[in-house]
């Protein structure tokens, strides 16, 4: 299974930081995008990689960072 692991920062020169880091350890660009509004980066990866992405994010000194599944489960029936 793959999640979506979302950093949200303060500023987008963290979040800029973060995204080229991201990059710069050779992680996909079409599994990173940053939102320069927000000020968040995302990343798509699998399970196995959720950690060390984690950690990078962690660096740059996020105010938030979350991890959902992706793609997104449905609910199951009756729930």
């Amino acid at each position: 299974m793959s999640q979506t692991v979302t950093a949200a920062y303060d500023s987008i020169h963290k979040a800029n930081n973060a995204f080229d880091e991201l990059v710069a350890e050779g992680f996909p660009r079409e599994t990173l995008f940053l939102d320069r509004e927000a000020r968040q980066v995302k990343v798509i990866v699998p399970d196995p990689v959720q950690r060390e992405v984690e950690s990078i994010l962690q660096r740059h000194e996020p105010d938030e960072l979350w991890a959902r599944d992706f793609p997104p489960q449905p609910p199951e029936p009756g729930a």
